[in-house]
Formats: structure tokens, sequence, C-alpha cells
């Protein structure tokens, strides 16, 4: 540095921050061993903050405006300093400028699938991505969590740890949500905006505000979409069944009561066709709730499932999981663990799960398997 650049320099008389960058969060203003000069110019542009600090640490905060400092507007410093009113000697002190506008646009998303367990299809591992905004919100906090006296802060310096936040919360509150998986498309408002009370917490604690958490897409592996399409595709089927047997029952009604259309033979096809239909269409009624006056109603579908003569639907049957060697098998019904019973497989101290239990029990405890493991033949009589 030149005598004359020492000269300039000796005194500071213009502290301002020109912000070309898009992502510059902190600013120190360069100083080579110079000093303030009391009653320098101070500007503070629109969307920034100036904070002097005092030996690292935090003193006053100047808010948008032109300062010339004074000891006046300085009441923190001047009280750590101990200077008396109308002071006017050069000071040391470090000049930060803060970036208060909003950081639109960042991105997170899940590394790797998360496991959640749905109410409807149990453990399920899904991924999520989208995007938040942020802003500086308690300049002295964020000043001492996160910048300290760092010379340059930007938004790459802190977007990381952010992300981690969105992602591990952000799960938690889709759990907590209970929202099933098949619905979760049609809520990503709904969702977001429970991410984002959830981690609004943990911006505040190092002084930022959350200003706008997005959900873009939340999506299966692969093969759990595949699974989904299917079992979507087989629900599809299973309607369109039900309406052809209903449209059946009413083209068979018609031909009944048409004798003109067929005869007596028209109108014994229908009866005794119709008679047979009987106990497959209460079934067909009683669960799509098909009414000929309310398509909907329960009191309709009550009605024909009463004159139904078949025999209600089979139960289903239970399916168990069996915990061997620290891996999920199954499911399995009563007669396989059976056959595993015999072979040594399935003990009574094997962990099980089925459908009900909040989580893996032995098998002994579980009523239904009881008797797989009392079959030794009692002792014989006078021996």
């Amino acid at each position: 540095m030149g005598l004359f650049d020492k000269i300039r320099n000796e005194f500071i008389d213009i502290i301002e921050w020109v912000d070309n960058s898009t992502d510059t969060i902190v600013w120190k203003f360069p100083r080579y061993q110079n000093e303030i000069k009391m009653g320098a110019q101070l500007t503070v542009r629109e969307g920034q903050a100036a904070v002097f600090l005092n030996e690292g640490v935090v003193a006053d905060v100047f808010q948008p405006g032109r300062y010339e400092l004074t000891t006046q507007n300085m009441p923190i410093m001047t009280t750590i300093r101990g200077w008396k009113y109308g002071f006017n000697s050069p000071f040391k002190a470090d000049v930060y400028f803060v970036n208060l506008r909003q950081f639109v646009n960042q991105r997170w998303g899940t590394k790797n699938p998360i496991m959640l367990r749905d109410p409807e299809f149990g453990p399920i591992r899904l991924r999520a991505f989208g995007n938040f905004s942020f802003q500086v919100k308690d300049v002295s906090v964020f000043m001492k969590q996160l910048v300290a006296t760092t010379p340059v802060f930007t938004v790459d310096d802190i977007t990381e740890q952010l992300r981690n936040i969105a992602v591990s919360r952000g799960m938690d509150a889709i759990a907590e949500s209970k929202i099933p998986a098949l619905d979760l498309a049609s809520n990503y408002d709904e969702v977001s905006a429970l991410i984002q009370q959830k981690i609004t917490g943990d911006f505040e604690e190092i002084g930022l505000g959350l200003t706008k958490f997005l959900i873009e897409n939340i999506s299966f592996p692969e093969e759990v979409e595949k699974a989904l399409d299917k079992r979507s595709s087989m629900g599809v089927v299973g309607n369109l069944g039900a309406y052809a047997q209903f449209q059946a029952a009413n083209s068979m009604e018609k031909a009944a009561e048409n004798p003109s259309s067929g005869g007596i033979v028209g109108a014994g096809f229908g009866a005794g066709l119709g008679a047979g239909m009987v106990g497959q269409m209460g079934n067909v009624f009683q669960q799509h709730n098909f009414d000929g006056n309310n398509p909907t109603g329960a009191a309709g579908a009550g009605t024909v499932a009463a004159g139904s003569a078949g025999p209600p639907p089979l139960p289903k049957a239970v399916a168990y999981y069996l915990a061997i060697k620290g891996k999920q098998e199954g499911p399995f019904d009563q007669e396989q663990l059976r056959g595993l019973q015999r072979e040594g497989t399935l003990t009574n101290s094997t962990l099980v799960w089925k459908e009900g239990l909040d989580n893996w029990t032995e098998a002994d405890k579980i009523v239904e398997l009881k008797d797989l493991f009392s079959q030794t033949p009692p002792p014989i009589p006078g021996v």
C-alpha cells in the first residue's frame, strides 16, 4: 500500500455496501488497520442492516437509512466503550452488512428413500423433493449463531444445513399427518403447511425466517409404484364387473315383464335365470350400495340383501409374518405355519406379526397359534 493510500485510509468517512451478488447474506466492511472516524457517514440501503461488533460482540444494529455516527445513535457501543457524551475520537469496530431480502427457490429433497409406516400398506419407502424460501429475521441471533467473524457468508454456506432440517423434520411431519400414501399427491398444500409449521422453530433458532415451503413431488420406488398401479387396475375391473351384473339383472327383469319379446320362453328364461342371480345380485348390491332410487343408499342395499338366499362372503384368511434369522418372511396361513412348526422353523419363541398387532409377538402368545405347540399326547393311563 502506497503512502497516499495509507493517508487516505487513515480515517474512514463513508461506510456502505453496494451488493452486486445474488447469494451473499453477510459482508464485512473491509479495513486494514484503520479506524472509524466519529461522525463518519453510514449508508444502509433497503433490504440491508448494518451491525457493529466490538471485539467480536454484537453491539449496535442499524436499519435502512443514512446515519452520521455519534454517541447518540450508537448507545450499545458507547456503553461498552464507556464513551462520554460528545466523544469525538476515532474508534475501531468490525462493521458487517446483512442482506435481509428473501432467498428463494432453495432446493431440498431426500437423498435416499425414507421408510414410513402407512396405515394401508404398512412399512413403505418414499422420496420427496421441493423448494423453500428464507430470509434473515433476527440479525443479532444470526450473527451470533452462524457468522461470528466470517468476512463473507453466502447461501451456499448454510443451505446444506437447512436442507437437512427440512428432510428430517419434514418426514416426521408426513408420518404424524397419518395421511395415506395414496392420498399424499392430492394433499401437497396440507402436507407443505404441516412441514413448514414443524421446521419454523429450527429456522428461528438461528435467526432465520422460513417464508415459504413447497412440496413438488412425493414418489415411491419403482416396484412399489408398479404394485399400486396393479392394485388400482384390479379395483377398476371389480367395479366394472359389478356394473355388468347390475345391467344383466335389469335386462332379465324387462324380458320377464314383456312376454311379446319372447313369449313363454322369454318369461321363463327371465324368471329362471333371474332367480338364479338373486343371491349373487344381493351380494353385489350390498357391497356396492346399488339401489333403484338411491344408488348409494345403504337402505336400498339392505332391502335387496335381506331377500338373498345366498351365503355370506367367506372370511378373509389371516396372513402371518415371521421373523426368521433377522429377516421378515411371509405371508403364511395357518396350514403353512403348521408345516413350519413340524420342520422346527417355527417355535414357540419365534416372533410373529399379523394385521391388528402393534408389535412383533412370540408365537405361543398368539391365541390362534397356541394349539400348534400343544400337540404332545397326554400320559398313558396306568403307566
